[in-house]
């Protein structure tokens, strides 16, 4: 009686997970036990960081808007209040962009906000 080494079943499910950590150096892209560590651990961090990606670009609008606010003499939450106030739904996305893209536009957007000084 041999013993079962199960075939290219197995074979393939290891290929898959080497294909995974392909670019990873020493072992950690060539040695089996090794390799399914480094990539169970990037996947996690992965999933975690796709989460945290969102959360740093909001943080980057803000800070943008926050920048652009300030230089038409306002704050960051007194734009946002007027905005809300004055039914202007723009999204930090855009705002940011704005602010980046069109100085004059965003300080319309100020202006109808009605919170420049």
């Amino acid at each position: 009686m041999s013993r079962v080494t199960r075939g290219f079943k197995a074979r393939r499910r290891r290929n898959k997970v080497l294909k995974m950590a392909k670019g990873y150096r020493g072992g950690k892209h060539r040695l089996y036990r090794t390799v399914t560590e480094a990539v169970d651990r990037a996947l996690c961090f992965a999933y975690r960081d796709r989460r945290t990606k969102k959360r740093n670009f909001r943080n980057l609008w803000i800070t943008r808007i926050a920048a652009a606010a300030k230089m038409n003499g306002t704050s960051y939450s007194r734009l946002i209040n007027g905005m809300k106030k004055a039914g202007i739904d723009l999204d930090r996305k855009v705002l940011s962009n704005l602010a980046i893209v069109d100085p004059k536009a965003f300080s319309e957007v100020v202006k109808a906000a009605g919170v420049s000084s």
